[in-house]
């Protein structure tokens, strides 16, 4: 487990990934990478951004991203620190934290909206990997 956002975070979520017998089975005809952008709040004070690849139930690889490196993905989510934080925490439904714009989207809605197994299991393990927070928000 590891503290959130962190580049060992994002090792952990990997490995999770990699590793989860029920992701690999609900993500199995998943294809789409994606950027996640993580805005300041709290003693978070810089943007952090992350490149996830996923592709039938694996993570094929993840990057942490220079501030002016440019990266193509099937999707980016984008939303303060605290609304990660409220997501990994359980206070807010993944799906509802997309449809509501508490974590923007850039890509084919649609297409989550036809896996949103998948969306939750991700998330899931992403909870997982987190047992502390870069501040108490």
């Amino acid at each position: 487990m590891a503290k959130f956002p962190s580049d060992e975070w994002l090792q952990a979520l990997n490995d999770k990934l990699n590793s989860d017998e029920k992701y690999a089975q609900v993500a199995r005809n998943w294809e789409g990478d994606m950027i996640f952008l993580i805005e300041p709040g709290g003693t978070v004070t810089r943007t952090t951004r992350w490149y996830i690849d996923l592709w039938h139930g694996k993570c094929r690889g993840v990057a942490v991203l220079g501030e002016d490196e440019e990266k193509k993905s099937t999707f980016t989510l984008r939303g303060p620190y605290e609304n990660y934080v409220r997501l990994l925490k359980s206070e807010i439904d993944p799906m509802q934290a997309l449809l509501t714009r508490k974590i923007g989207l850039q890509g084919n809605m649609a297409m989550l909206m036809r896996n949103v197994p998948t969306v939750l299991d991700f998330v899931r393990c992403c909870r997982e990997v987190t047992d502390t927070f870069e501040s108490a928000s």
